[in-house]
């Protein structure tokens, strides 16, 4: 079984930067999955944030490209989500997804019902 657990989150000042990681303390893929971070900030929708894919090929939303980058260490089985010159309006709940499959080619056209596994999330509070 999969098992992911983010942290990482804090109460920062705009402008601060944050790394939030994602461990999967359960079992390994045979292959790198698709895997994902979404926030939700209170009262708004669920939003994708960034991807990666199969292939280490990564895929940002409008509102953190430039700012933040997505990355994998499958040594360590972690996802990492670095956060820089963070605003308020990036303050929500962060969460981390996997897939079961690389999906090379649909990764990042996959909507989050699409994704099987998922973390308990981890808080990132941005304040002026």
């Amino acid at each position: 079984q999969v098992l992911l657990e983010e942290s990482g989150g804090g109460s920062v000042q705009a402008g601060a930067s944050l790394t939030l990681s994602c461990v999967n303390s359960g079992s390994s893929f045979s292959r790198p999955p698709c895997m994902s971070w979404f926030r939700q900030a209170p009262g708004k929708e669920r939003e994708g944030v960034a991807r990666i894919d199969g292939n280490g090929n990564t895929n940002y939303a409008d509102s953190v490209k430039g700012r933040f980058t997505i990355s994998r260490d499958s040594a360590k089985n972690t996802l990492y989500l670095h956060m820089n010159s963070l605003q308020p309006e990036d303050t929500a709940m962060y969460y981390c997804a996997s897939a079961r499959s690389p999906w090379y080619s649909t990764c990042f056209s996959r909507s989050a019902e699409d994704f099987s596994y998922w973390g308990q999330g981890t808080q990132v509070t941005v304040s002026l």
